[in-house]
């Protein structure tokens, strides 16, 4: 039976693996050891924070719908209850670019959450 070499197996991986750790300092960017290590936590971090990405935008889409809506009198808790109780199921998202592009339309949507709130004495 014939030998195997695993060189080019073992070349393949680590190339693969110092390509991934590009731009690291230190012997983080060439010596296997210490690229894969700092590779590997790499992975990690961009897995949790394409989880976090989600939730800063969302906070940013709320920030500038406060924002908005504040100019107008209201609250951004008073507005998306306002929102709820006419029956409008806009995503804050659209809500912000609405708010940002397109004062006009979303001064109507805050007047039709306004009135379907209930009189505060």
């Amino acid at each position: 039976m014939a030998r195997v070499k695993r060189g080019v197996t073992s070349h393949a991986k680590h190339k693969k693996t110092l390509d991934a750790a590009k731009g690291f300092y230190g012997r983080r960017k060439n010596t296997i050891r210490a690229a894969k290590a700092a590779v590997d936590k790499s992975m990690q971090y961009a897995y949790r924070d394409r989880k976090n990405k989600k939730r800063t935008i969302r906070s940013l889409w709320i920030q500038r719908l406060n924002a908005a809506v504040r100019e107008m009198g209201l609250t951004y808790s008073r507005f998306i209850d306002g929102l709820a109780r006419a029956g409008i199921t806009v995503d804050r998202k659209v809500l912000s670019e609405l708010a940002i592009h397109e004062p006009v339309a979303f001064k109507a949507i805050v007047d039709q959450a306004k009135a379907a709130l209930p009189a505060t004495a």
